[in-house]
């Protein structure tokens, strides 16, 4: 399979274990983080971690390296698609 990612763009990875250790590259900066949520902006979109307990073990800017632990509950990847009209505003252009 070809990469079509744009030449000089980092790679981005999850690799989640027992959902308890949480590997992530590609991370641009972390936004917000607590014990229930950690919120960061990766190569390929704002990523949201969600669980119980979390802690960033590990967190590289250099390398765009974040190490999670604790209860892994979800992951959620916000959207970053182009804003599309709605109905109305396509009625009455």
């Amino acid at each position: 399979m070809e990469d079509r990612r744009p030449s000089g763009e980092q790679s981005h990875s999850l690799s989640l274990e027992s959902r308890g250790r949480l590997f992530v590259s590609g991370v641009t900066e972390v936004e917000s983080f607590n014990e229930q949520e950690i919120i960061m902006g990766t190569t390929r979109g704002t990523l949201a971690v969600r669980g119980e307990d979390l802690h960033m073990e590990k967190l590289s800017v250099d390398s765009g390296d974040v190490v999670v632990t604790g209860m892994v509950d979800a992951l959620e990847y916000e959207d970053e698609a182009p804003h599309r009209e709605g109905f109305f505003a396509r009625l009455f252009r």
